[in-house]
């Protein structure tokens, strides 16, 4: 059994969403100790210069209002620092990632948090964890050239220590809803709790 699991989801469906549903049958065919929940569909908000300079002000030198600023990103980087697993719903969007995953992205990714820079480039400090994509398309195939969600989910786990990737996909569900859904519940079923 998984200790922690941070359950994120990305879609803007509250109802009705593939990822949503495939997120869903992951956690619970992992089982959890403690299971963290973050909603994305619950906009967060986007960088401004105002955030950038306090994430960049030395802690011990932030005011009270840099603090308030960096508050809900110190949040999410304690989330993914508490999990030993990821589940992700991530729908694709225009063959890319919604943009509240690239905000919470941008959020998360923390020079001295979730990452340092090394003579020998940056290196992740969220390393020993899991993650697995619950990923749904209406047309994109998941691995395709077209998928720029896929790759860039990767990269930017990886980026922040997280390297054992899975990936659960329901693509292409504008040409065959059913057969995808029933290829992505097999795969649930098949991973390793």
């Amino acid at each position: 059994m998984t200790k922690t699991i941070l359950h994120i989801d990305a879609s803007a469906r509250r109802t009705g969403s593939a990822t949503r549903d495939l997120s869903a049958r992951i956690v619970q065919h992992l089982g959890a100790g403690r299971i963290i929940r973050r909603d994305l569909a619950t906009p967060l908000p986007l960088l401004t210069e105002d955030w950038i300079t306090a994430n960049f002000t030395p802690a011990d030198q932030r005011d009270a209002t840099q603090r308030d600023l960096l508050a809900l990103s110190d949040e999410l980087v304690k989330e993914l620092q508490q999990a030993d697993t990821v589940v992700i719903g991530l729908p694709i969007y225009n063959f890319s990632v919604p943009a509240a995953f690239k905000a919470w992205i941008d959020l998360v990714a923390r020079a001295g948090l979730t990452f340092s820079y090394t003579e020998n480039g940056p290196k992740g400090l969220l390393e020993g964890k899991r993650a697995i994509l619950a990923i749904a398309s209406g047309g994109t195939a998941v691995g395709s050239e077209i998928d720029f969600a896929t790759g860039y989910a990767r990269h930017v786990l990886g980026f922040i220590g997280i390297h054992d990737v899975d990936v659960v996909a329901a693509d292409r569900m504008a040409l065959d809803p059913e057969a995808a859904l029933s290829n992505a519940q097999k795969a649930v079923a098949e991973l390793a709790a």
